[in-house]
């Protein structure tokens, strides 16, 4: 059943073209983290961008959607209190999956552990622990990150140039209202 709502939530139209990629301010602003942040967390691997990394000075790295959705998962984390070092189990855990089938996970921790909950048998088994937890919903964070891009522009990467992707008609009108 979660599975069917989520699809209608996210139908494949809907989701952002995995080519298409944003410059490392547009992913900040989107996540809601620093350059800094952004900048650590690539160097150290914790998420880098998948579109373009950073080839020597001066050049732009270009994140996807599913990069900043994960940038965002990773600040909601730490700002709950999760250590770098489970973040990073959770974010491999999260690479693994595709931009579907993260709609339909929520994470929870404890301040500790992150744990992975794919259906409300799983989330009561978990809650009946009798901790106190917090909860990521994973799909409510991806229409978060969605409607944070709408207005900014997407880049896409061919051959050694990056371009602007061109939007259709409904992203322009889109883009139109919020700027005016």
């Amino acid at each position: 059943m979660p599975d069917q709502e989520q699809g209608a939530l996210f139908p494949n139209t809907a989701l952002p073209d995995e080519l298409a990629g944003y410059r490392g301010p547009t992913a900040c602003q989107a996540a809601g983290i620093t350059y800094r942040q952004l900048d650590y967390w690539a160097r150290t691997d914790l998420v880098v961008p998948t579109v373009r990394g950073a080839t020597g000075s001066g050049s732009q790295r270009l994140y996807s959607f599913k990069d900043i959705l994960v940038l965002k998962v990773v600040k909601r984390l730490l700002d709950t209190g999760v250590s770098l070092q489970n973040i990073r189990v959770a974010v491999e855990h999260l690479r693994a999956r595709g931009v579907d089938d993260l709609a339909g996970v929520t994470l929870f921790s404890d301040g500790t552990t992150v744990y992975e909950c794919t259906s409300p048998e799983e989330i009561v088994d978990l809650l009946q622990g009798g901790q106190g937890v917090f909860g990521i919903a994973v799909g409510g964070t991806m229409r978060e990150v969605t409607g944070s891009l709408a207005e900014f522009p997407a880049e896409r990467v061919e051959g050694d140039r990056v371009v602007p992707v061109t939007q259709d008609e409904l992203s322009q009108r889109r883009q139109a209202r919020t700027a005016g």
